[in-house]
């Protein structure tokens, strides 16, 4: 199983007092994070948000999280606290124990419901490697890449689907995983035309719904933008370049 969890960099903090909320311990920037924290706020649940940096990590972090890497959620149980690593085994353990479920209640839709969370990260992985790609050469194939993989989504979303969501008319986990996955592209858009997401008018009809849900707006913090951009710019790949080439060409006499 690949980890779904964020290892990237911001803002130590210390790990607070023991709380009788769910605590999730997060980053800036981290889409596993981000579905967390939506699935949270469709159920409806009061909880703590606890922002580290990752390129600093706090000695109690370190003492907490095997793999060193976000989203961890504390758990109140008996006035101590257990803790839960791996974005996956977080949104599992929300189902089972919370209300309002975001699954559905078909063992088989259930299982298609997972296998596209599944696709989701993947996509996640293939974004990491377009925004990392060195030359001009690896960042267009990897564009391509995605593109190809948006296209499979597209065809899925054709196949019998009434309404806005993934599943039709009710939002479900699939959706809490792809809010952050679209919210990418909100910064790709203002660096260049990409195509990424073009002649795919399901999956950005179903971009602009997510783009729209309070829960996925509020999953990151408003100076989220800003961050995620000086993030990219300072990655040293090909996107890096095109950002400071537009930032040279807009740039005042």
């Amino acid at each position: 199983m690949k980890h779904e969890t964020c290892e990237i960099a911001d803002i130590p903090e210390t790990s607070g007092p023991v709380t009788d909320k769910l605590v999730l311990v997060s980053h800036h920037l981290c889409p596993y994070v981000q579905r967390a924290a939506i699935s949270l706020a469709e159920k409806d649940v009061p909880f703590e948000r606890l922002t580290i940096d990752l390129a600093n990590k706090p000695a109690w972090f370190k003492a907490i999280s095997p793999l060193g890497k976000v989203p961890l959620l504390r758990v109140p149980q008996n006035g101590e606290e257990a803790v839960i690593f791996e974005s996956a085994v977080i949104l599992e353990f929300l189902e089972e124990t919370l209300a309002n479920p975001l699954h559905p209640a078909d063992p088989l839709a259930r299982a298609r419901h997972r296998a596209w969370i599944e696709f989701g990260s993947a996509i996640l992985n293939a974004i990491g490697r377009f925004y990392s790609a060195p030359t001009e050469a690896a960042f267009l194939a990897e564009s391509e890449a995605l593109s190809a993989m948006f296209d499979r989504l597209e065809a899925e979303l054709a196949a019998g689907r009434a309404g806005p969501w993934f599943a039709g008319e009710r939002f479900s986990l699939v959706d809490a995983v792809y809010g952050p996955v679209f919210r990418y592209f909100d910064a790709f858009d203002r660096i260049g035309a990409f195509g990424i997401l073009s002649g795919k008018p399901r999956v950005e009809a179903w971009r602009k719904r997510l783009h729209e849900r309070k829960s996925v707006m509020d999953a990151v913090t408003p100076d989220y933008p800003q961050r995620l951009h000086a993030f990219l710019q300072a990655k040293g790949s090909h996107l890096s370049k095109l950002i400071r080439r537009n930032q040279a060409a807009t740039a005042l006499p």
